[in-house]
């Protein structure tokens, strides 16, 4: 039988004390309107002709419409995906090896790990630049010079490979902010597990594919998601190695966006960008509901 007392206790848990509320507002505040009065105009404003300034007038879902027509569009979230797809997949296996490797009873382990992590720490734009004289300098001398004829073309410059310089990139960079999960995962398997293992006679091998692998899969799924929403944000590498060349064949999403709002098609990009949100707030809801009710993170 519910009381009377029972019901003000039960009122009482879930008041929340206002002061919370107060620290809450500043924070609010600031993301209503750096965040969603802007996002709310770009909206607006996509179901115009504007240009970004001066007078302009409602032409309803006609950029909406010309985007599922516009080839470059089109090029760009098929670059944005297949990019972000392919780094995903090769940040996650050289991340998840590495934290094995770090994580094993190994030597200067805690070295290694503050070497690893350096990448993380460095303007993407500055890496950018490094590799891209790399890429179009070091490498092809150093292919003459040792007569391999593949090696005296830069990457950059092939529309068909520069891809791949962009993967090679992108993920050197990404690869430590991943590896630090997969190291907090692994740290949080009972060390237990692995000894019983070995006492039924379970060789490294198996103890990775048939233990650590399944009780790190949470974390698997974590970094995929984080990953492939962040590599569809691609910007400032793929500006510093390849300004979206050869031609149009390495523009990501956010540089079509970002150079059509410097063009005069600010309505356009606007609808474009709106619907690049949509799909980020949907890859958002996938991660939702994939991790929800998971304990082990």
């Amino acid at each position: 039988m519910v009381t009377g007392r029972d019901r003000q206790l039960r009122r009482h848990r879930r008041r929340v004390e206002p002061i919370y509320y107060l620290f809450l507002l500043p924070t609010l505040v600031i993301f209503t309107l750096a965040i969603t009065v802007p996002g709310v105009i770009g909206i607006f404003f996509s179901f115009t002709d504007s240009i970004g300034i001066g007078e302009w007038s409602f032409n309803g879902l006609t950029n909406y419409i010309a985007l599922f027509s516009d080839p470059a569009i089109l090029q760009s979230y098929l670059f944005t995906f297949g990019f972000s797809i392919a780094t995903v997949i090769v940040v996650n296996v050289i991340a998840f090896l590495l934290a094995v490797g770090l994580t094993s009873r190994i030597r200067f382990k805690t070295g290694l790990r503050t070497i690893f992590v350096i990448p993380m720490v460095i303007s993407g734009i500055i890496i950018a630049y490094v590799f891209n004289f790399l890429f179009s300098n070091s490498i092809p001398a150093a292919g003459a010079a040792a007569g391999i004829p593949w090696l005296e073309t830069s990457l950059l410059a092939n529309p068909d490979l520069a891809w791949v310089a962009i993967v090679i990139v992108t993920a050197w960079q990404a690869v430590p902010g991943t590896l630090l999960i997969y190291i907090a995962g692994l740290l949080s398997v009972p060390g237990e597990v692995y000894e019983a293992a070995s006492i039924d006679g379970a060789g490294k091998a198996q103890q990775l594919t048939r233990i650590t692998i399944p009780l790190v899969a949470g974390y698997v799924v974590i970094n995929v998601i984080l990953g492939f929403k962040g590599f569809l944000n691609a910007y400032d590498i793929i500006v510093g190695l390849t300004n979206g060349g050869p031609g149009t064949s390495t523009r990501s999403v956010a540089m079509t966006i970002i150079a059509g709002f410097n063009g005069g098609d600010y309505a356009y990009q606007m609808a474009n960008a709106t619907i690049f949100f949509i799909v980020a707030v949907l890859i958002s809801l996938l991660q939702l509901s994939l991790t929800r009710g998971r304990n082990s993170f």
